[in-house]
């Protein structure tokens, strides 16, 4: 059963392990596929101001982090980086922490969530959060470089909450 709870210190290994894994396959995250350890940790942990895990049979099974998205006249809208581990996938969990961001947002006080840049080839995300709501705002011609397939759009995906 997947439980989801606020990150500590100590589950940062199971979400590097995860996060160094979506990083360096670079397909998705406009992060540096070869980002260190601490500058992840910093992105991921320290500069959010909330970070969970989804726990599933004891271990990391994802993590996702909320953050202001702008700050002044913006700041009523929060941003979200989601993983999930990749041998698990399809089995829901994003959808739980999507569902469970949105919960813990409004009660953190934000009025809508954005997404700033989902790579239009990970069909899967679109979809999911389509599901959940989210629209997309606008298109960014060729804003991604997929290791893959050059370059790609991307999206930016909101919600009112």
């Amino acid at each position: 059963m997947l439980k989801i709870r606020k990150a500590v210190k100590q589950d940062w290994h199971g979400i590097y392990k995860i996060l160094s894994e979506i990083i360096k396959k670079g397909d998705t995250y406009a992060i540096e596929p070869d980002a260190g350890e601490q500058e992840l940790k910093e992105l991921w942990m320290a500069k959010p101001k909330a970070c969970f895990v989804a726990m599933e049979k004891g271990e990391v099974a994802g993590s996702y982090y909320l953050k202001t998205n702008q700050q002044g006249g913006g700041s009523h809208v929060c941003n979200a980086g989601y993983i999930v581990h990749p041998d698990i996938r399809g089995k829901g969990i994003g959808r739980g922490m999507c569902a469970h961001s949105l919960e813990t947002a409004l009660e953190m006080g934000y009025e809508a969530m954005q997404y700033n840049l989902v790579v239009s080839t990970n069909q899967d995300a679109v979809h999911l959060w389509k599901s959940m709501g989210f629209a997309i705002a606008g298109t960014l011609p060729e804003a991604f470089r997929h290791p893959e397939e050059g370059p790609v759009d991307a999206f930016v995906m909101y919600r009112l909450l």
